[in-house]
């Protein structure tokens, strides 16, 4: 693993405690990969997993639905909660389309992300870009200060380059590192948490990590809970290499918890059971 400067991404993969995680990943992954059920009923899992991973971001943004309900339900306009849930399902289906643009234009992956969040809700010249000096943010779970328009503009802008440029960091750090950004950016006027959760999701899916979908780590952010979640993104805001490498290692964590719901679901499919 390289831990040069140029590669600042590769170096964070050197943090204390960042290779145990990452190896742990790596392990669960491809134990729920060799599953029997795999061989011929991935489809099934990978819909499954989107459904879970949907229901996790959305209940981290305040629309904590029981999975049943998320299945049953066909209309998701009428209150708050419901457009948030629909929101969630149509990032994790959009996520899927824009694996081949992600290398070449992240930010244009994020304003598209951003369009599908924002869904009308927004007013049209603040959909899909980020947002300008003045500009309020409507992020409820996530408090801690707000970074200003040039700052999210720059920080954009060079997390877009290192995506471009490549690195030798694991996944899950480049992951948890692009999640961890969105979140303190908030560059948009909403959705924003959505959108971070399903950036990491895009990455992860890229990356060769999961490239069929079927660990979705939106499942384990929110088995965590909202509480484990803040703190943790706390800890990613202070910069410091143990707060960084914790937030790496609760991602990791997320990835993992991921990989056992959809393992309980290949067990599911091999009992005849779902």
């Amino acid at each position: 693993m390289s831990t040069t400067a140029s590669d600042p991404l590769a170096t964070l993969g050197a943090l204390p405690g960042v290779p145990d995680a990452v190896d742990s990943v790596r392990k669960a992954v491809d134990r729920v990969y060799g599953h029997r059920v795999m061989r011929r009923r991935s489809n099934e899992v990978t819909a499954e997993a989107a459904l879970r991973g949907s229901r996790g971001s959305a209940a981290l943004a305040g629309a904590d639905w029981n999975l049943e309900e998320v299945r049953r339900r066909t209309d998701f306009s009428g209150e708050d909660e419901a457009r948030t849930v629909g929101t969630a399902l149509r990032l994790t289906a959009e996520a899927g389309q824009l694996l081949s643009i992600w290398r070449q234009s992240p930010l244009r992956v994020l304003a598209r992300l951003h369009l599908v969040a924002a869904g009308g809700a927004a007013p049209d010249d603040a959909v899909g870009r980020p947002r300008l000096a003045g500009e309020s943010v409507e992020e409820p779970l996530i408090e801690a200060p707000l970074p200003g328009a040039d700052e999210v503009a720059g920080r954009l802008e060079g997390l877009s380059r290192l995506i471009i440029a490549g690195s030798a960091a694991p996944a899950l750090v480049t992951a948890a590192v692009v999640h961890g950004e969105l979140l303190a950016l908030r560059p948009f006027g909403s959705h924003n948490g959505l959108v971070a959760r399903t950036a990491e999701r895009v990455v992860l899916i890229g990356s060769g990590l999961d490239p069929k979908s079927i660990c979705p780590a939106e499942v384990g952010h929110a088995e965590q809970g909202r509480a484990a979640y803040v703190a943790a993104f706390e800890g990613y805001t202070t910069g410091t290499p143990e707060g960084v490498a914790a937030w790496i290692a609760h991602c990791g964590r997320s990835v993992e918890l991921g990989v056992r719901e959809s393992t309980a679901v290949c067990e599911a499919l091999q009992r005849g059971a779902a």
